[in-house]
């Protein structure tokens, strides 16, 4: 519909004139005193408009007077477009003004596309609840694994420490240290595939069936597995764990290890000795995964650390040669700071390591420190 002021019969503005009326958002131009000179047809039919003389843009849309966003008030009567939003009988508007420039290069008229965006504004709404909620359940999710670390950890003859950071919300690492009887310590670190939810339900398995009665390592990785395999897990997901059971008394650990590619390292004043066993990670890969046992013995000048492959894959072509990295066995070998000290400088060298090849922290790191005493 045209206003009397704005007319013509040229045929290449008839084409444009057909353009417009075939598009179902609606279209408005406006003089610079708001007054409407044209809108399309669908505008037409869904306002039921019949006549525009002397209307303004802002009666067609119910107001008694001008928005306080008003285009006129903006710089759209200067050369330039911009976009706003308005709300029209429930119903909500993207428009987008933009200036009609003259030949003589004046801005007279301005025109104006409007779309309803209320389905999508209602999905964005949805979509943001939905958001507010999931997180709240993965800050519900954080704490409860937090509360499932280590706390006031004293054992005795034993100084232990551990550090861990994951990269997401939830993480996919767990390391835990418990009593099974008076001589005898339990301890694993583990590193589940994957990130996320589905990382951390699995490291909450891992807590709530592992066997902490048995003092055979290898037997207790495999009742593990096999309460893995009797569930309905995903081929692509699965468990590397290294455990451990230190007697107090005798001062040996013995140990098995499920497919932990990080070995564990024994630090001591003569050298360094990896832990390395083979193993296959839990998971249901295999009918026999044939985990076997070994044994150390720690004295109270060594320290044994572990940790998993975010403390080195990204820096290191294998992750369980950390053993060559000089600042870290150093580190490791200061008698003279903390144990807890001495992972949170390991931690921080890796961050530096990491900003020195231009990347971020995208795997979970943590670490444990063990010494007798």
């Amino acid at each position: 519909m045209f206003s009397p002021y704005f007319s013509s019969k040229n045929s290449s503005f008839k084409f444009i004139l057909d353009i417009l009326d075939g598009m179902d958002d609606w279209v408005r131009v406006v003089d610079r005193t708001n007054s409407v000179i044209f809108i399309n047809r669908s505008m037409e039919r869904d306002l039921g408009v019949r006549d525009l003389a002397g209307k303004k843009c802002y009666e067609l849309m119910g107001c008694g007077e001008p928005c306080d966003n008003c285009i006129t008030n903006k710089a759209v009567f200067e050369g330039k477009s911009c976009k706003k939003e308005e709300v029209f009988n429930n119903r909500i508007f993207s428009v987008m003004s933009s200036p009609i420039i003259a030949d003589d290069g004046n801005v007279y008229y301005a025109v104006e596309v409007l779309r309803d965006i209320t389905k999508e504004k209602e999905m964005e709404r949805e979509l943001i609840k939905q958001n507010l909620k999931l997180q709240h359940d993965l800050d519900m999710a954080k704490k409860l694994q937090l509360q499932l670390l280590p706390t006031n950890i004293k054992i005795p003859c034993l100084d232990f420490a551990y550090l861990y950071q994951p990269c997401d919300d939830l993480s996919g690492d767990m390391v835990n240290i418990f009593q099974i009887d008076r001589e005898h310590v339990g301890i694993y670190i583990a590193d589940v595939s994957g990130h996320g939810v589905s990382a951390s339900m699995l490291t909450i398995f891992i807590i709530s069936t592992l066997n902490k009665k048995t003092r055979s390592p290898s037997r207790a990785l495999y009742r593990l597995f096999r309460q893995y395999n009797a569930g309905d897990f995903d081929k692509d997901s699965y468990i590397t764990i290294f455990y451990g059971i230190y007697n107090i008394r005798t001062r040996v650990l013995t140990y098995s290890n499920a497919g932990h590619n990080c070995a564990p390292v024994v630090i001591s004043p003569g050298g360094i000795k990896r832990l390395y066993m083979p193993g296959v990670p839990i998971s249901n890969w295999t009918d026999n995964p044939g985990y076997y046992d070994a044994s150390v013995r720690l004295n109270t000048d060594e320290r044994l650390f572990l940790y998993t492959d975010g403390v080195t894959d990204k820096w290191l072509d294998d992750p369980g040669k950390i053993t060559s990295d000089k600042y870290i066995m150093e580190t490791l070998r200061d008698n003279n700071t903390d144990l807890q000290t001495i992972l949170n400088r390991i931690c921080k060298y890796v961050y530096t390591r990491l900003n020195n090849i231009g990347t971020i922290q995208k795997d979970d790191i943590t670490m444990a420190l063990l010494q007798p005493v």
